[in-house]
């Protein structure tokens, strides 16, 4: 296992939400960003683990390689990927969303 690969893995073991996006939760750097930063909080998330995959290069790459997954932002609940925004939007319009943040 990569490096980067095993710092993704510890980072998704070590946390039992976490959001790879483009800044941060506070200062979302795209839209789709700030809408999985929006949803998670009208969940009540308050305190998950966000990854600026601006700040770390590698792991931009390394997340969507991790995940097979070719877009960010990308959200992990108790280490299953859930997938990015358009996931999340459809999760939350029907409810689940809110039942997986609750559940941790």
């Amino acid at each position: 296992m990569s490096d980067i690969n095993q710092q993704i893995q510890e980072q998704i073991s070590n946390n039992d939400i976490v959001l790879y996006m483009k800044g941060s939760p506070t200062f979302p750097q795209c839209g789709f960003s700030g809408r999985a930063a929006d949803l998670l909080r009208k969940c009540g998330a308050k305190n998950y683990f966000s990854v600026d995959i601006l700040q770390e290069p590698e792991i931009r790459e390394g997340i969507k390689k991790f995940s097979n997954w070719p877009t960010i932002p990308q959200l992990y609940v108790k280490g299953q990927f859930i997938g990015g925004s358009d996931i999340m939007i459809e999760m939350f319009e029907s409810g689940e969303l809110q039942k997986l943040v609750a559940s941790v």
